[in-house]
């Protein structure tokens, strides 16, 4: 499924019309780039399980616009100041994760050795999810004194709302047929495997904090939590009647570090 090439000529679609708003209102800009550890919570391993949590994780990168409402690049002046201007700044992503996934946990421990848990052991998936949204950060504290402070510190937090493409892969180190076969497939994951890529909505919610580097430049970390509303995100999705440890949907933890510079 090609879906990064729709989403990049989304993104651009996004950012053009992010110009336009730039061109009549008069914000500023700042562009950057982030990177991290991305934990994936999914229906791979045993839930609340530390080795699960530490086994499954992976990679993200991203690309980040911002507009900054407390100056204006056209008069290279603050705006009028405002509650909301002096606190608040619009965030456009495109971001990119992947994530290698199997089971740990008690249910694949070396001591058991029935058929049950030789499926589960043998099980393999990853999943390479591409997204593009927006986000809200509220800065509790002034802007303009951050972006005047070179050494200072701007703690935020965040929410908003992304549009991801997922690419899951299921298969089993027993042989072919896993979703299918019973010779292969723990009872669990009958009828519950698919490795069909789709689209799905998904909230994000961060907390972070940046750091003046330069008068253009800021350092950034924040830890973020995206939920997505799909259960299909890994490919797995045992039937949440009989599962129920398993009725959550797909959701991950993502420890951004990035670079913003401001183009004024």
């Amino acid at each position: 499924m090609k879906t990064p090439k729709y989403i990049i000529v989304l993104f651009l679609l996004l950012f053009s019309s992010l110009n336009k708003v730039n061109a009549q209102f008069g914000f500023s800009h700042e562009v950057g780039a982030i990177i991290g550890p991305v934990a994936f919570q999914s229906d791979y391993g045993e839930r609340s399980d530390l080795s699960t949590n530490a086994g499954n994780t992976g990679y993200g990168i991203g690309l980040i616009h911002y507009l900054n409402f407390s100056y204006k690049a056209e008069c290279n002046c603050y705006t009028p100041e405002t509650y909301f201007n002096d606190h608040f700044k619009l965030r456009t992503e495109l971001s990119y994760n992947k994530t290698n996934l199997q089971h740990f946990g008690r249910w694949v421990e070396d001591s058991k050795t029935s058929l049950g848990a030789q499926q589960l052991r043998a099980m393999r998936g990853s999943t390479s999810v591409t997204n593009i949204g927006m986000q809200l950060e509220y800065f509790p504290y002034s802007i303009r004194d951050f972006s005047a402070t070179i050494g200072a510190w701007a703690p935020f937090i965040s929410l908003g709302a992304q549009f991801s493409f997922y690419n899951p892969e299921a298969y089993s180190e027993l042989g072919p047929g896993l979703g299918s076969l019973p010779t292969v497939t723990h009872p669990k994951y009958i009828n519950a495997v698919r490795n069909d890529g789709s689209s799905t909505w998904s909230v994000v919610s961060s907390v972070g904090t940046r750091y003046k580097l330069t008068e253009l430049s800021d350092l950034m970390v924040d830890l973020r939590w995206q939920y997505y509303f799909s259960n299909w995100v890994d490919g797995l999705n045992p039937d949440p009647t009989i599962y129920t440890e398993n009725k959550a949907n797909d959701w991950n933890v993502w420890l951004n570090f990035g670079y913003i510079y401001y183009i004024n």
